[in-house]
């Protein structure tokens, strides 16, 4: 969506670095994740190095490599997913290759995808395993394994982005991949068997889209690595890698989770920007006057069409600084309707039943599952006009399935309810208190905060 620790390395080694000084003693950790809350479970996956320590000097700068020496650990690791799962997975019949499943090896520094049509049998895909010595790429795999589920939707919380995983598994003296970059923040975790690893430079540092680089253009790697169950890595999105399971050696397994896929300042600028102008020229006729004449014909942009385009942002920047309004509406959302619903075990009737007494004005509530909510503001969608009102949306994904995350399927929807936007104080108060008595609400009357209440009693998004 993973020893006195070493940093990985400062981008500025010759040769790659010998794996004896990547490694870590673990002394005394947990042997196992901790899923009491977000940022405890993200603590536990990069145990020893402190969450602190890791974004000051990891996160987006360079990879970090953590090598452990644990057996609970590896057994916990091995227990996410196995080689032998996917006999059981493949018995359903609802596996199919491309979406769920893709089958390939690295020949001549070119991947070479050798899927069949339709549906995966697994007789077939053990042959091409043993025989073509092909890489087994499963897709998504927390919709079907509860314990990637349960660690991913604790990220996706944490993270405040969307957190998917891809699993591959890798025959002894085989490549699956060719030298290549993503564009999303990588954490390998080692499952099975032993796999080998080259990161070099970046071509292009956080990169916003996916690649194969040239052997001949990559040079020499700054880190080479071989991880074992229960071994971690991470590294930026931009960074060039490839792996490998060593000859002579049992399969390889792992799973790679990823996260921050176009989540930049520039894609939240863009979500923000179109709303401020639209918001400012209601206000400021100089933004709803017209452009110069025959301005769009021309083959460069006059100058002083750029002095008015600088004057109109830096008013917009004015604009911005002094306003507190909720903001990023079509990120928040997005993320929101796509992300995992809450992990839960048994029938998950707490996400879809409203428990205990119906909230009334002597009531105390609280938000429950927050970290599943947002809060924005943004034009009525029920009005087509172009003097829509601003209404304040409230989305959960308590509602949200499982077996759509990060599948691209057009069929996800957005739960969620909207209010008026004099309700949007209110809503900030239940949002930023531990608890509130419903008469405190800051609405005008008491049938409003009752019906507020009420209707968010009735989504499942609070207690009394």
């Amino acid at each position: 969506m993973p020893k006195k620790a070493k940093p990985a390395g400062t981008g500025k080694e010759e040769g790659p670095v010998p794996c004896k000084q990547l490694k870590m003693e673990a002394a005394g950790r947990p042997s196992t994740l901790n899923f009491n809350h977000p940022s405890g479970l993200f603590e536990s996956l990069i145990s020893p190095i402190k969450t602190e320590t890791f974004f000051k000097e990891f996160w987006e700068q360079k990879p970090l490599i953590i090598q452990r020496d644990e057996p609970a650990l590896a057994t916990y690791y091995q227990s996410l997913f196995k080689l032998s799962d996917l006999k059981s997975l493949c018995s359903r019949g609802s596996l199919y290759y491309g979406r769920d499943i893709n089958v390939c090896r690295c020949v001549n520094g070119k991947k070479k995808v050798l899927n069949k049509d339709g549906k995966v049998h697994f007789l077939q895909l053990r042959k091409d395993f043993d025989h073509k010595r092909a890489t087994i790429q499963f897709h998504q795999p927390q919709r079907f394994k509860d314990e990637l589920w349960k660690i991913q939707e604790k990220l996706e919380c944490y993270f405040g982005s969307l957190v998917g995983s891809n699993v591959y598994m890798t025959p002894a003296g085989s490549q699956g991949l060719p030298p290549h970059y993503d564009d999303v923040e990588v954490f390998i975790l080692q499952l099975e068997g032993e796999k080998h690893w080259r990161l070099y430079h970046p071509t292009v540092p956080l990169a916003r889209e996916y690649s194969v680089e040239a052997e001949d253009r990559i040079g020499r790697p700054t880190h080479e690595v071989t991880l074992k169950p229960g071994d971690l890595l991470y590294f930026p999105r931009g960074t060039i890698h490839q792996a490998d399971t060593p000859p002579g050696l049992a399969h390889s397994t792992h799973v790679t989770i990823s996260t921050y896929q176009n989540n930049s300042w520039g894609d939240f600028l863009l979500d923000t920007i179109s709303g401020l102008v639209l918001d400012t020229a209601k206000e400021d006729m100089e933004f709803r006057a017209g452009i110069p004449r025959q301005l769009l014909l021309q083959v460069e942009t006059a100058a002083v069409a750029t002095r008015r385009l600088s004057g109109f942002l830096r008013k917009l920047a004015d604009r911005l600084e002094g306003n507190n309004v909720l903001l990023s509406s079509d990120m928040k959302k997005d993320f929101v309707m796509n992300r995992l619903p809450p992990y839960y075990e048994g029938d998950g009737a707490e996400l879809s039943t409203p428990g205990g007494q119906v909230p009334r004005l002597d009531s105390i509530v609280r938000l429950q599952f927050k970290d599943h909510v947002v809060l924005t503001v943004g034009p009525d969608q029920s009005r087509s006009d172009e003097t829509q009102d601003k209404m304040v949306y409230v989305y959960h994904s308590l509602k949200n399935r499982r077996a759509l995350h990060m599948m691209g399927n057009e069929e996800t929807e957005c739960h969620g309810l909207r209010f008026p936007l004099s309700h949007v104080d209110a809503l900030k108060q239940i949002w930023n208190s531990s608890a509130i008595s419903v008469k405190d609400l800051k609405l005008t009357t008491d049938e409003e905060k009752e019906s507020l209440v009420l209707s968010l009693w009735t989504e499942c998004l609070i207690q009394v």
